[in-house]
């Protein structure tokens, strides 16, 4: 098994991933993709993902650009503990969905949805 690695000032997505958030950008006729947390879920944070219609709709936030169509944003607030973050898309059995890799939670919950930090 090859270990990881992750850059801390990035956030990335794989080519996987690419291809389905480009799809589902076009088909929601948005400018971006907005990649949040909220303190909730069975293990103390959840994923929020939300299509971002116009790029004046979100203020204080980061851009990561993936080419000329995908742009996503998650704002400084939440940017801590995403940090380092790998969005792929996945197939498991006759279910798709994107999986979040993300180096600062320390424990997933048994559905994938919510994660906990060290600490918190």
């Amino acid at each position: 098994m090859r270990a990881e690695s992750f850059d801390p000032t990035q956030l990335s997505l794989t080519d996987r991933a690419r291809v389905h958030v480009r799809q589902q950008l076009k088909s929601e006729k948005a400018y971006g993709l907005v990649l949040g947390i909220s303190e909730t879920g069975c293990n103390g944070y959840m994923y929020e993902l939300s299509f971002l219609k116009y790029k004046d709709d979100i203020d204080d936030a980061r851009v990561f650009d993936f080419g000329d169509d995908i742009s996503i944003f998650i704002t400084n607030q939440d940017w801590e503990l995403l940090r380092g973050t790998q969005i792929d898309y996945v197939t498991e059995g006759l279910n798709s969905a994107l999986k979040f890799n993300n180096p600062n939670a320390d424990t997933l919950c048994g559905c994938g949805e919510s994660f906990s930090i060290r600490g918190t």
